[in-house]
């Protein structure tokens, strides 16, 4: 790669890390979630690319499965990315939180804004990791995308047994609520210092921010920007690339 095919560090100062060592059981037995394909790509090469392709992005770490780095960096190499962006592929750990925080240690200096972003989302547009960045770079210590909820929402009382009838607490205000996505935007050292003291085992990383009682704000999301977790959400992702190749040539 040429220096002059690299945005400079004054331009972008943006990293980005993907966890991705998680075996997605959901979706059935196989190969992990990341690594299915769709389209004939594995998910991981699309949200890769989904990344890399905000020139503000200037290097996305990978965050293998613990016995699959090597894997995962011939993945990457038989794939074509884009050339301005650096690749860099580290093991993980035994949970989410424990990958990220390995990605996190893998960076070098020099980028003050990191984006975690969840492999099963493969097809997030670029303007949406564009705002995302944005709004770190506005001042933001913590940016969430997200879209309002279609659906009422529903707080329950768990049931003790799978699938028994569950008894309504409440009625959530629906007008209040979002549905969050990735990428998640940070402030690098308030990133690092969540993950050094937050030790509750979280469901995304903008609500360990939260626990440090700093401010989370929310940009909005895309809708094709989805989780693919069960079978019905790879036809839905596999109908976004046929519609996208027949509208954008992509």
């Amino acid at each position: 790669m040429s220096d002059d095919s690299r945005p400079s560090q004054a331009q972008s100062s943006a990293a980005a890390v993907i966890p991705a060592a998680g075996r997605g059981v959901r979706l059935g037995p196989g190969a992990p979630k990341a690594l299915r394909a769709l389209n004939g790509t594995p998910m991981l090469i699309h949200a890769v690319r989904a990344l890399a392709a905000s020139r503000a992005v200037s290097l996305v770490v990978v965050v293998a499965p613990p016995d699959g780095a090597a894997e995962v960096k011939a993945l990457l190499g038989a794939h074509a990315l884009p050339e301005r962006t650096d690749f860099l592929v580290v093991p993980g750990g035994d949970s989410r939180q424990e990958s990220v925080k390995l990605g996190l240690a893998a960076l070098p200096p020099g980028y003050d804004i990191v984006l975690v972003h969840d492999a099963a989302r493969p097809l997030v547009p670029v303007d949406t990791v564009d705002a995302v960045i944005e709004a770190v770079r506005d001042g933001a210590p913590a940016v969430v995308p997200a879209l309002p909820l279609a659906d009422t929402v529903k707080q329950v009382e768990p049931a003790e047994t799978p699938g028994a009838p569950e008894p309504v607490v409440a009625t959530p205000e629906r007008a209040r609520l979002r549905a969050v996505q990735t990428p998640q935007g940070f402030d690098r050292a308030t990133l690092v210092r969540a993950h050094e003291t937050v030790t509750d085992n979280v469901t995304d990383d903008a609500s360990m921010v939260e626990q440090l009682g700093l401010r989370v704000v929310v940009v909005p999301g895309h809708e094709e920007a989805f989780k693919v977790t069960r079978p019905l959400d790879l036809v839905l992702a596999e109908a976004v690339l046929a519609r996208r190749r027949l509208n954008d040539g992509f």
